[in-house]
């Protein structure tokens, strides 16, 4: 049976409140828990971030919402706090990189899969290959920085392999823009879709920003600079597939249905029963922040909130291993480069992004560097010299 958006009336604001030692609990286990509980936690903050990001530019441009933006967005600021402290201290800066990258493969690919719209499960093929190469360079980095397997972090869901290489991801600003989706014809889950992966590598930039620069090893600051550059380039993509012509209250109406729809995707799977209770939780939360906004789109645009969106949710995103249709793609896609809105053949690419590339390029590429004849085998590169020296 599906879920009904507009049926299901969720918590009342008024009942939605914290206390320090309830937002802040005790964190997910680096090595016990499912990979995929992580992957849904740091997902979920991503979202969060991503609802008070537009809710804070919203404010900034309509006057007569600002309270009722207010007060929503200090209930999904302490949501965004319990999400993310979920995330334990014995997870090192670099293993929780490898998790983000996790998170952008195997989420990208799932809803790539899935996406009703050609173009736009292109654009998502398109950047999760280069996610997928991402994940290769900062597993290197973990092996010859800390002496760690990545794969401790990935649990064999995702391969450690190259993708479309990094150091041939930079694009000119105009080689990264896309056509938005037609906000009067586009299937619902065409939009769920699109705010989900603009959420989610959104924060990944964010996080690399931050990470970056305290880091004392010189290739891994110039790596964090690299990738956090190409992540730009990817939320660029992204958000040039929303539409600009909807209404402020339109956005605001699609980003709350995003948010009921990834709460409703993780109650459906996760497997720690402590985790689920809080997406239980905060699916209640959100469906009472959507019933709100509904309310102000009927009441500012004398719209049927319907039109906005449709009432029963999608199928969830499917958290598992998408191994499989990752490879298929590698192998189909690999050179594929852009040329303004279009995807096409590197013989193809656009001079302005070759251009760009190759001064960008021209002291050396730390993509490359760093994972310069590394092959990734279980266990380090540390063990496999010891055991061969034995």
């Amino acid at each position: 049976m599906a879920f009904n958006l507009f049926s299901a009336k969720g918590c009342p604001m008024e009942q939605q409140r914290f206390t320090w030692r309830d937002m802040v609990q005790n964190p997910i286990s680096k090595l016990d828990d499912d990979a995929f509980t992580r992957v849904r936690i740091i997902l979920m903050n991503g979202i969060e971030n991503e609802a008070l990001r537009f809710q804070h530019a919203a404010a900034r441009m309509n006057r007569s919402l600002r309270l009722p933006l207010a007060r929503i967005r200090r209930t999904e600021q302490h949501q965004a706090t319990m999400v993310n402290w979920l995330l334990g201290a014995d997870h090192s800066p670099l293993e929780t990189t490898i998790a983000y990258e996790q998170v952008a493969i195997e989420v990208t690919a799932a809803v790539a899969q899935k996406e009703p719209d050609p173009y736009l499960a292109q654009a998502y093929r398109f950047g999760m290959l280069e996610d997928f190469d991402h994940l290769y360079r900062y597993s290197a980095l973990l092996d010859r920085l800390e002496g760690k397997d990545a794969n401790n972090i990935l649990q064999s869901y995702t391969d450690i392999l190259p993708g479309r290489p990094t150091a041939v991801e930079h694009r000119a600003p105009e080689d990264d823009l896309r056509e938005p989706y037609d906000r009067t014809s586009a299937d619902p889950l065409t939009k769920l879709h699109a705010l989900t992966i603009t959420a989610a590598e959104h924060q990944t930039h964010d996080y690399y920003m931050n990470i970056g620069p305290l880091f004392a090893d010189p290739v891994a600051r110039q790596l964090y600079a690299e990738i956090a550059s190409i992540e730009e380039q990817h939320v660029t993509q992204y958000e040039s597939l929303l539409n600009p012509e909807e209404t402020w209250l339109e956005q605001w109406l699609l980003h709350e249905a995003t948010e009921v729809y990834n709460y409703y995707s993780c109650v459906q799977q996760e497997t720690n029963h402590r985790i689920k209770a809080i997406w239980e939780r905060f699916l209640d939360y959100e469906l009472g922040h959507f019933h709100h906004v509904a309310g102000l789109v009927k009441q500012y645009e004398q719209r049927d909130p319907m039109e906005i969106i449709a009432a029963d949710l999608p199928e969830p995103i499917a958290f598992e291993s998408q191994r499989d249709f990752v490879r298929k793609t590698l192998l189909q896609e690999v050179d594929l480069r852009a040329n303004g809105t279009r995807f096409v053949d590197k013989a193809h690419e656009s001079q302005a992004s070759i251009e760009y590339r190759t001064y960008i390029n021209s002291e050396g590429s730390p993509t490359e560097t760093v994972a310069a004849g590394y092959i990734w085998t279980p266990g380090t590169e540390l063990n496999r010299k010891v055991a061969v020296s034995l």
